[in-house]
């Protein structure tokens, strides 16, 4: 089934709603925002690159000419800017936040929160934006989608070293972030459907692109062939936007959670335990951040 016909039989118009998308300038981002403005929906880029949101924009308005958009900076490395982005969205809050964004093999560093800078990305900063708006999301009916990982698997948390300062293996160390991300999240859900986790499965985006060159010009091509373009993959975190999402539950490929249009699955990847310490110390951590910002 072609991606345009999914969209016409399982998602309704979102003419009159805004959609924020973070990371809105990727490969899985680029494409998102392509549906959703055939969808109907005003955007808004959250995103640290401000020429490529600019010239992403320009491009979507010439598709689709009744488009509006917009563009606010943010750099989910630099509390600062995250804290400051969450006050602007707290006054004008949208009608659906999409927290795409992620960093898979960077530069490592210590962000000036005292946190590694993969964990800042995928996890400290998008669950700060989460958990802040999520009272005023609730009031208008509006619901919060954010991306997971199926390498959410690939490590359990360690309470003695949460942001895997101490390890280098890429997937590992992404995969934690992502684990603290969703698991936190799932330990805010409620009844009232206002978070959804979803996660596009493995496809060919920035993120896939850090092998050394000669390695990723071998493996680009066959890639593209095995699995998903990023425009069938980015209909799971679509999807998120209207399918009811309870706590661990997630939206995603339905063939081995990488190929296939979206279903939802329970997963049972985390147990109770480890899932109620990590959404207790991330609770702790939004609450020393809060002060942090209240001071700044």
């Amino acid at each position: 089934m072609k991606a345009e016909t999914w969209i016409k039989r399982n998602m309704p118009s979102l003419v009159g709603k805004t959609v924020a998308v973070s990371g809105a300038t990727g490969g899985l981002g680029q494409e998102l925002c392509v549906h959703l403005a055939a969808l109907g929906a005003s955007l808004l880029l959250l995103d640290r690159n401000s020429e490529r949101s600019c010239a992403l924009i320009e491009r979507l308005q010439a598709r689709f000419p009744s488009l509006e958009a917009k563009h606010l900076r943010i750099d989910l490395a630099d509390f600062g800017s995250v804290a400051s982005v969450t006050e602007q969205l707290k006054k004008n809050p949208p009608d659906v936040l999409i927290l795409n964004a992620g960093a898979y093999h960077i530069p490592r560093y210590v962000c000036d929160t005292g946190y590694d800078n993969v964990f800042q990305i995928n996890f400290l900063s998008p669950y700060y934006l989460a958990s802040s708006l999520l009272p005023i999301m609730k009031e208008k009916g509006g619901r919060i989608v954010a991306v997971g990982s199926i390498a959410h698997n690939y490590s359990h948390a360690d309470f003695e070293d949460v942001d895997f300062s101490k390890r280098t293996q890429s997937s590992k160390v992404y995969g934690n972030a992502k684990r603290w991300l969703m698991f936190s999240l799932f330990g805010l859900c409620d009844n009232s459907d206002s978070i959804a986790v979803v996660h596009p499965g493995i496809t060919l985006t920035n993120i896939t692109a850090h092998y050394p060159k000669w390695i990723y010009a071998i493996i680009k091509h066959p890639m593209k062939v095995i699995f998903m373009k990023p425009k069938r993959a980015s209909l799971s975190i679509l999807y998120g936007i209207t399918e009811p999402c309870g706590k661990n539950e997630w939206i995603g490929p339905s063939l081995f959670d990488i190929w296939g249009l979206p279903r939802k699955k329970r997963l049972k990847s985390c147990s109770k335990e480890e899932a109620a310490t990590i959404f207790a110390r991330a609770q702790s951590m939004m609450e020393e951040l809060r002060t942090r910002a209240t001071r700044e």
